[in-house]
């Protein structure tokens, strides 16, 4: 038995969930909608307060989609509610980071500065000059949005700079050694 999959999804009270039958999800919180087509082999059930997810079959294909199924309709039910964001930390001597309306504008070591425009349901915002928050209600749009602008400069071994998540660890080499 899948452990992620059979666990039931509670639903707040300020949240409304429609699963019609070719499950395609519907949910509705403070925060926004979300919508996602769910695979259709999945058995998905709403009682009231609670979602479960369940598979029709034994099959290896099946038993993969089960947590997926679950974790994907519970990142919906999260997001609307709370929302998500991650946090990005600039490092290096020169390296800032500003905003300028929907625009984030990166200064990073380059000819010229990096400006990228907030995609729909994203929002960025800068804290001092080296911290940058993506915020949105799609766990998977902020996670992508946030390794888009980490992918500008990545952080080196040498040194440590570049951009980084605030929780990540950047692995340090050593640097030349003299005779």
């Amino acid at each position: 038995m899948s452990r992620i999959g059979i666990k039931p999804i509670n639903i707040p009270a300020n949240v409304e969930v429609s699963i019609n039958k070719d499950n395609y999800a519907v949910v509705k919180g403070p925060k926004g909608t979300l919508e996602q087509q769910l695979p259709k082999a999945m058995v998905i059930e709403i009682k009231e307060t609670e979602i479960t997810v369940s598979r029709p079959s034994e099959i290896k294909e099946h038993k993969s989609l089960h947590g997926l199924t679950r974790t994907l309709i519970n990142n919906m039910v999260v997001g609307v509610t709370e929302g998500y964001q991650k946090v990005l930390e600039i490092v290096g001597v020169g390296y800032r980071a500003q905003k300028q309306g929907s625009k984030l504008v990166l200064n990073l070591g380059f000819s010229h500065p990096v400006e990228m425009e907030d995609p729909n349901g994203i929002e960025t915002a800068v804290e001092g000059n080296n911290k940058i928050l993506v915020k949105g209600i799609d766990k998977q749009q902020v996670g992508n949005y946030a390794a888009v602008i980490r992918d500008w400069r990545k952080p080196e071994p040498y040194k440590g700079k570049g951009i980084k998540y605030s929780n990540e660890v950047v692995r340090r080499k050593a640097g030349k050694t003299g005779k």
